[in-house]
């Protein structure tokens, strides 16, 4: 009996599957299909943006608020989606020029935390230690996203 049950996980691909990795993979796949039927937009790089934009929210969506980068991450996306939202007045500034940018002097060294501070949504605002935690947890998220899209490359390419 133990070898039957064994044999059925190793033909199944979904038995080794974390609960919160098929839901980042049912939340991908959804936006998929969205982007797929509502996209008017048929650039490269519209597409791009709304592919990594969902890949990024469904890893988010599936790590829920219990870590800060995920918190940060989906308030981040619930911005940019208010500020995309239809807005006249916006349309009309938009038109006016704006302030020419200024470069500012880049600063040559910086410490490797600080580096991950700018490179983990939220990271700003913890300390080294919790820093720390959340970076290998959102490397590990990024993995797990990584063989979610290349799974779906795999899937499509047949």
């Amino acid at each position: 009996m133990e070898s039957k049950s064994s044999d059925e996980n190793c033909n199944n691909p979904n038995s080794e599957l974390h609960p919160s990795k098929l839901m980042m993979a049912s939340h991908f796949l959804r936006a998929l299909f969205r982007i797929q039927h509502t996209t008017t937009d048929s650039s490269f790089a519209g597409r791009s943006r709304k592919i990594r934009r969902a890949a990024y929210a469904s890893m988010a969506y599936s790590v829920g608020t219990k870590r800060s980068w995920s918190s940060a991450l989906l308030r981040k996306l619930r911005s940019r989606s208010r500020l995309r939202s239809p807005n006249p007045r916006r349309a009309k500034y938009a038109a006016l020029p704006g302030k020419p940018r200024v470069a500012r002097p880049q600063q040559r060294e910086m410490d490797q935390a600080q580096v991950l501070r700018e490179l983990v949504p939220g990271g700003t605002s913890m300390d080294d230690c919790r820093l720390l935690e959340e970076t290998t947890d959102f490397v590990r998220c990024l993995s797990t996203q990584v063989r979610l899209m290349q799974a779906v490359v795999d899937s499509v390419s047949i």
